[in-house]
This record gives structure tokens, C-alpha cells and sequence, in this order.
């Protein structure tokens, strides 16, 4: 990230940083992974949502065999011991996964789908990706997050459990 100001030049470097991963994963496709059986020839590479993030940037990646949330992983790293770092978000600790890709360094990654076989075209997983992020960066004291806790943490229902349903909908 730059020493710029909170804005759309912040915006404008993540979606930035977003399109040379994009970059990065088109060559691995092409080089390594076309010829796989997990690649979904229906799709493409693109970078979903990247926006900053607690001083770094999140977004989703979009490839032929997974999406996944992606961090830069620099400041990380070093902290990091282990192959793996547990990032905050108001939806919860994610565990990520540190690896190194060639171009970009270390990026932390956490995986939502692989393989993608499940999405028949890139809108299909391009709405997922979006609904995915909207979610983890939905604010915790928001209406809706807190809506949503209310409903995980509601009594179950023997009946309903029985029945299928884990919780009581609340009108």
C-alpha cells in the first residue's frame, strides 16, 4: 500500500494489486494447471471485490480450479512462523494458508470452493465471490450481522431438529 490517504486511490491500488494476482494465475493456468481434471474449462482468472483492509487488501480470486479470499501476505509473513496466520475480520477469525507466488511474493489464502465444477459460467462464480465478500465484510454491529447472530445462537427445537429445520425463524 501507498502512504496515500484513505479513498479511491486506496481502492485503485487494491484493484491494482488484484489485477497482477489475476495476471499471476492466468500464467499458472496456462503453464500448470489447464491439463489438470480439476480445471473447470468454463471459467476464467479474475479478481472479485479487492478493496483495503486493515491496512492491507482483501479480495477474491476467481480461477478454473478454486476461489479464494487473498491477502498480500508481506507484513504477515514475518510475523509468521507457521504456514499458516488467523486474520480478523467482523465476521470472525479465517484461518489463512501463506504461500508464495512468483511476480507477487506472499499472499495468505483461504479457500471457499476447489473444484469449481459446481459453477457452469464465470457470472455464476462471479456472484458467489461477491456474495461471499459482501458477507465477510459485513460490519458486526450492522443490522443484519446481528440479525444473523441472533439466529445462530437461537434454542433448537427438538421438533424442528427432527423435522430438519436447526432453528425457529423469528418474524
Amino acid at each position: 500500500m501507498t502512504g496515500r490517504a484513505h479513498g479511491a486511490g486506496e481502492n485503485t491500488d487494491a484493484a491494482a494489486w488484484g489485477k497482477l494476482l489475476a495476471g499471476a494465475y492466468r500464467e499458472i493456468g496456462e503453464r500448470a494447471m489447464r491439463d489438470v481434471p480439476i480445471y473447470n474449462d468454463a471459467l476464467g482468472v479474475e479478481a472479485v471485490g479487492f478493496r483495503p483492509f486493515s491496512g492491507t487488501i482483501v479480495g477474491i480470486m476467481l480461477t478454473p480450479w478454486f476461489m479464494n479470499v487473498v491477502m498480500p501476505a508481506s507484513a504477515m509473513a514475518q510475523e509468521a512462523q507457521a504456514s499458516t496466520v488467523r486474520i480478523h475480520f467482523s465476521a470472525g477469525d479465517i484461518e489463512f494458508t501463506l504461500s508464495e507466488i512468483a511476480q507477487m511474493g506472499r499472499i495468505a489464502s483461504c479457500s471457499l470452493f476447489s473444484p469449481m465444477f459446481r459453477f457452469s459460467d464465470m457470472a455464476a462464480a462471479r456472484a458467489t465471490a461477491e456474495a461471499a465478500l459482501a458477507e465477510l465484510m459485513l460490519p458486526a454491529d450492522s443490522e443484519e450481522a446481528v440479525r444473523r447472530r441472533e439466529l445462530a445462537t437461537s434454542p433448537i427445537d427438538r421438533r424442528n431438529f427432527l423435522r430438519g429445520v436447526l432453528t425457529e425463524r423469528r418474524e
